[in-house]
């Protein structure tokens, strides 16, 4: 089949190029339309359930909506599992839907089962879904520069202006608007006027409420013309709602401005932002939208922020802090320039070897033409050009080459033998080309198969990893499969085309007489020295294997994303003033460092459902100069060292990782470091307890960092306990006293005012200085239907006590958490002596309680299990795979015994180079296998010629074939057709090179992946040179001595 295919190809020469032509360009246009990212969205499939219900505790957020909430979403189906988060005024779901689930159904059954569990909650109260967007979708954060404006004013453009402008823009899920204060006319009200007027807080409330509103009536006609009609009652000033009137006293009205003072102020804030220590910012952050390409919707909100900016006040004007786009160009400069240079070594290697332009030309054509082919397929699966998927054509070119390699080499061999035997035509050298063409053909083909089954199993990856390494995966595949196309199509036309004028025989190129000279007498000391040859390699085996299991274990490589995000923990009960005294003292501290660029820091949360933030949880980002500005040997690591130093503030545990993968591990675990021990029970009090004493065992063991205990008691309350039998004496209900306090002391927002476009809340509560103390409040007058104005204490008892400032649960299971870093050790043995110490010191835990490890560690233990189960599958793909090419069970054997000699070199590199195991370096591990076997399939291949050579001429018998003669076309055929070996250990050695000496972005994810194949084709090609060989040969002499003959061959 594959001959003929080569056949027609040669016959319709010109069709096959015009086809290619049209690929090619196609291929080009699907480059160029391509969605890129900096990495592929590693997020959980999730739908956030956001409930709003202010000035309500978090256990209150719990018992009536959270756990409502989570127990009936449970149900729903493809859940893997729904995670709770109760704080004040604030309900979080997220509901974590299997890999394979559409988010956008996912969000419909949400919806569907939201429409049934609302019924279950408070009055008034109604959940909402968040964005769909994921956890890689914070793309943008900018402020506003205005100097000198209020910081009130700078919000409400941010709210009514901005943030609207920019969330029409394609592609964008939300504008999340952060910092600064929303406006709110604030109500004080005197409790001693309340009392003079016989007036109590909810009767002001109820006329402040009935002074805001509007109407319509029937359009009625006057003279042939309709009119509607409409009433004016809106508030829109501070003058407004002073002239309101509460109550009228003998004709004369008492109006709120005799009861109290009216003033705009702001909403209670829920997050503080500051900008390189200078002071408080407004801004925003730009989601993006599931599925989009994020470098094209940062470029429309760019453009779009051109066109809003006109609209600013004087003075005012933007100021991108976190920009997405910056890591996505560097990251694909970064692969690209890696390409380039792998490119060009591998086109060196084969002009080098062949010293003919031309042949040189038909091979390194086929990269651009095989790349360009594969885009198509890349984007009908909608894979995108990230550093994983880039990663795949690093891996793929060598092999792209190497066919090529084999393809034209054997062409320019025959021609050159042809054309030395007689001046051939066109139409001979055609039938050279076709001949030599059909001659290696299935190997080829046969062994690039190979290489795309032996990588399959890498889709059996889950979870992160799983989303990390499938474009990797998809891309390479899609090369091999286009490649394993081209090089049985479009390879021979373009030798046919290309390959002209003299040819010399291969003992003519310096090289090859070089490299021949030294590999003939090497391989015919191994033939001789059989047992000394192969006890060598077995004791480099074994010494591979303990070296390997010694070094450390780790889930992945971080991925440096060229910006830092600081998280220190503050007490829970931290106040707003003292909170931002701390992010602007540790702001300036940052910004003096001279490799940072800009600070931006966040206490609290951002106005939208993605981001969970209490007040007390910092988050600084610290975006980096170029790197050629950094004082002359820092790194990355020396940067947060010096800043981990200069930032040790009492009561303060810092805490270092990078934004993107931070946010990531958030949503998706609520771990927001590298290792998480959740502690699940029944009662928060007794959880924190088991999680103090999980955290002092852990505090001795080496490279746990940044260790602190979750805080889920702390919170300070405010306690006022209701007396029933006082109520009932005074004819009081509890909703009586929960409207005073809710009002009074909380403030709540009773009403909006509409000024244009703007909306600004109304608030009533009790001036200031009547609710700075317990005695003060204890006055504050409540009124009775029978007794008249009775003082709070009358009913109730005032009391501060402890509580939890956020309530997190699993699955409607309780949960608190011991977070710790892992740093100056790899993850694995910390993590694993860490289990092992506090399973031997904690103790049995009471019934109802358990641990549960998790963080990247989870991660860890799910990508060995399933790389325990993968690595069986691909020797097995790849054996089977060799014995429906060769047909023969000992050929194929012959061929994977590459695979664990493979395993020496990359066993030794990657222990020299001080990388840890991780999942990237397992699949370069696979990928070296199938590399290893291709070159393998080489060499038996060139063997089985020499081996038909000699059957041809001395028969298929022992009596005519002497054990000299089959050692000698043994080395025949192993050393005079060294040059495309040598070549295909070269371009797949050398062409990895250039990721060894890249700096940029992504080089610290594609090291590890290309450090094992370095060291195993290195390792693999001297056993395939070497071994194989005298294997052959020793397994043709079993066959002459047991069989008569050579097995598998024709006479």
């Amino acid at each position: 089949m594959i001959e003929k295919i080569i056949s027609f190809s040669l016959r319709n020469r010109f069709l096959v190029l015009l086809v290619a032509a049209g690929a090619t360009f196609w291929g080009f246009h699907s480059v160029q339309t391509n969605k890129i990212d900096a990495i592929p969205d590693l997020s959980e499939n999730q739908v956030i359930v956001f409930t709003e219900w202010m000035g309500r505790s978090p256990q209150i957020m719990e018992d009536q909506i959270t756990y409502p909430l989570v127990t009936n979403l449970q149900g729903l189906p493809q859940v893997k599992y729904v995670r709770g988060s109760s704080m004040f005024g604030m309900s979080f779901v997220y509901v974590i839907f299997h890999d394979d689930t559409d988010v956008y159904w996912a969000r419909e059954r949400v919806l569907e089962r939201l429409n049934y569990a609302t019924r279950l909650l408070p009055a008034g109260v109604t959940p909402t879904l968040g964005p769909d967007g994921t956890g890689v979708g914070h793309i943008l954060w900018y402020t506003l520069h205005a100097p000198g404006m209020d910081l009130g004013e700078q919000r409400a453009i941010q709210d009514w202006y901005v943030k609207f402008a920019l969330q029409n823009v394609p592609g964008v899920s939300e504008i999340a608007s952060f910092g600064g204060f929303q406006k709110q006319y604030q109500v004080a009200v005197n409790p001693n006027k309340l009392q003079y007027y016989n007036l109590s807080i909810p009767e002001v409330v109820q006329s402040i409420r009935a002074n805001n509103n509007e109407t319509g009536g029937r359009k009625f006609e006057i003279n042939d013309i309709g009119y509607i009609i409409k009433t004016t009652g809106y508030l829109s000033s501070i003058e407004e709602i002073e002239n309101i009137t509460v109550k009228t006293v003998n004709a004369t009205p008492v109006r709120v401005r005799d009861i109290g003072t009216v003033q705009m102020t702001g909403e209670p804030r829920l997050g503080i932002f500051d900008f390189d220590g200078a002071g408080e910012v407004v801004g925003g952050i730009v989601v993006m939208r599931y599925g989009e390409n994020a470098d094209e919707v940062i470029a429309r909100v760019k453009e779009k922020m051109t066109d809003v900016a006109k609209g600013f006040p004087q003075g005012m004007s933007f100021n991108i802090v976190y920009d997405r786009s910056e890591l996505i160009h560097e990251s694909i400069s970064s692969i690209k320039t890696t390409l380039i240079e792998e490119m060009i070594v591998v086109s060196l290697v084969v002009i080098l070897f062949l010293f003919h332009w031309r042949s040189s030309l038909s091979i390194i054509i086929q990269i651009p033409i095989t790349l360009a082919v594969s885009f198509i397929l890349l984007n009908l699966f909608g894979i995108t050009s990230n550093i994983m998927s880039l990663t795949g054509i690093v891996l793929a070119i060598g092999v792209i080459v190497d066919n090529g390699i084999i393809m034209a080499e054997n062409a320019y061999r025959s021609l050159s033998l042809a054309s030395l035997s007689s001046g051939a035509g066109q139409e001979v050298r055609l039938q050279v080309i076709e001949k030599s063409s059909q001659q290696v053909s299935r190997g080829v083909f046969y062994s690039t198969i190979i290489i795309i089954t032996s990588f399959l199993p890498v889709f059996m990856l889950t979870g992160q990893e799983g989303k990390l390494f499938h474009p990797l995966a998809f891309t390479k595949t899609f090369i091999m499969l286009v490649e394993a196309i081209l090089i049985i199509t479009l390879a021979p036309v373009l030798i046919s085309f290309l390959m002209k004028g003299k040819f010399k025989p291969e003992a003519s190129n310096p090289v090859n007489r070089i490299l021949e000279k030294i590999y003939e007498p090497v391989l015919r000391a191994c033939l001789n020295w059989r047992k000394t040859t192969l006890g060598v390699n077995i004791i480099a085996l074994a010494v591979s294997i303990p070296m390997l299991f010694s070094l450390g274990t780790e889930f992945m490589p971080p991925l440096d994303e060229q910006s830092i995000l600081f998280m220190p923990v503050t007490l829970p009960d931290v106040s707003n003033e003292e909170v931002k005294r701390i992010l602007q003292v540790q702001d300036k501290i940052i910004k003096s460092v001279p490799e940072v660029d800009k600070v931006l820091g966040k206490a609290g949360r951002a106005n939208t459902a993605t981001d969970n933030a209490p007040i007390s949880m910092i988050e600084t980002i610290i975006t980096l100069k170029p790197k050629s500005e950094w004082r002359e040997g820092i790194s990355k690591k020396d940067i947060i060292n010096e800043l981990d130093a200069k930032l040790q503030i009492p009561g303060v545990v810092n805490g270092w990782t990078q934004p993107i993968i931070n946010r990531i591990n958030m949503l998706a675990t609520g771990i927001r470091t590298d290792v998480g021990i959740k502690v699940f029970g029944q009662n928060l009090d007794s959880i924190y307890s088991i999680s103090e004493r999980v955290k002092s065992i852990l505090q001795a063991v080496p490279g746990v960092k940044d260790l602190y205990v979750d805080p889920i008691t702390g919170g300070k309350y405010l306690v006022i306990d209701i007396n029933r039998e006082a109520l009932g004496r005074y004819g009081l209900t509890v909703e009586d006293v929960n409207m005073v306090v809710e009002s009074g002391l909380g403030g709540a927002t009773i009403g909006q005012t509409i000024e244009g476009r703007q909306r600004f809340s109304i608030g009533v509560r009790l001036a200031q200085n009547f609710r700075s103390t317990i005695s003060q409040m204890e006055r504050i007058q409540i009124k009775s239907p029978t007794m008249g104005m009775i003082p709070l204490r009358a009913v109730a008892t005032l009391s501060y006590q402890d509580g939890p400032p956020m309530i997190v649960s699993d699955n409607a299971l309780l949960r608190g958490a011991v977070l710790f870093n892992v740093r100056d050790r790899d993850l694995g043995s910390t993590v694993e002596e860490s289990i092992a110490k506090v399973n031997q010191e904690l103790g049995p835990l009471p019934n109802g309680y358990f641990l549960e490890w998790s963080g990247q560690y989870e991660n860890l233990l799910r990508g060995k299990q399933t790389l325990l189960i993968i690595l069986p599958i691909v020797v097995l793909i790849i054996f089977i795979s060799l014995y429906l090419a060769f047909k023969s069970v000992r050929e194929a054997f012959l061929s994977l015994i590459t695979v664990p000699f493979a395993l020496i070199g990359g066993a030794y590199m990657v222990y020299f180079y001080g990388v840890n195991l991780s999942v990237a370096v397992a699949v370069g591990f696979i990928a070296l296998f199938g590399i290893a076997v291709e070159t393998g399939v080489v060499m038996v291949i060139y063997l089985n010629d020499a081996m038909k050579q000699l059957i041809q001429l001395r028969g298929n018998s022992r009596e005519t074939i002497s054990l000299q003669e089959l050692k000698e076309y043994v080395v025949h055929g192993a050393a005079k057709r060294l040059r495309p070996k040598i070549m295909t250990v070269c371009v797949s050695l050398f062409g990895l090179v250039p990721v060894l000496w890249a700096t940029g972005v992504g080089s610290d994810v594609m090291q590890p992946i290309v450090l094992p194949m370095i060291g195993g084709v290195l390792t693999s090609a001297t056993h395939i040179l070497l071994v194989t060989p005298l294997i052959f040969l020793m397994t043709k002499e079993y066959e002459l001595r047991k069989f008569g003959k050579l097995e598998g061959y024709e006479n």
